[in-house]
């Protein structure tokens, strides 16, 4: 599940860091979904656990799915947060260097790629796509 916290025309980006996986690259807020939880709720573990803020469900809506290939197959669940209670703050510094406000229309080059294609396909209004095949 990856979380698009938005705020007027921004999305806020987090870097990866000391991770393995796409250290140095911009991301959204995102984990996986454990056994046993919904994707609503794995996306109020994450929201709280990487940027310490609470959710309700019904300020939650899913915008996109992918199903993406790289080393093994997934399938991706892009979820708006419409509304969040709390400051936003980096929760997770040992695995994240930089919480920072991005223009929608200005994302930066160094976004992991699949993550880049979710946020440009959610601005299009397309809420399925493929991604790595």
């Amino acid at each position: 599940v990856h979380l698009f916290f938005l705020w007027e025309t921004q999305i806020l980006l987090l870097r990866r860091f000391n991770t393995g996986y796409q250290d140095g690259k911009d991301s959204v807020g995102a984990g996986h979904v454990d056994a046993g939880e919904t994707v609503m709720q794995a996306a109020m573990r994450e929201a709280k656990e990487e940027a310490g803020v609470s959710l309700k469900s019904e300020d939650l809506e899913v915008v996109h799915v992918m199903n993406r290939k790289s080393e093994d197959e997934r399938v991706d669940f892009f979820v708006v947060v419409k509304r969040w209670t709390g400051s936003i703050c980096n929760c997770e510094p040992e695995k994240c260097d930089q919480l920072t406000w991005c223009p929608l229309d200005e994302l930066p080059e160094n976004m992991i790629p699949y993550v880049r294609n979710g946020i440009e396909e959610y601005q299009k209004g397309i809420y399925y796509s493929e991604f790595g095949w």
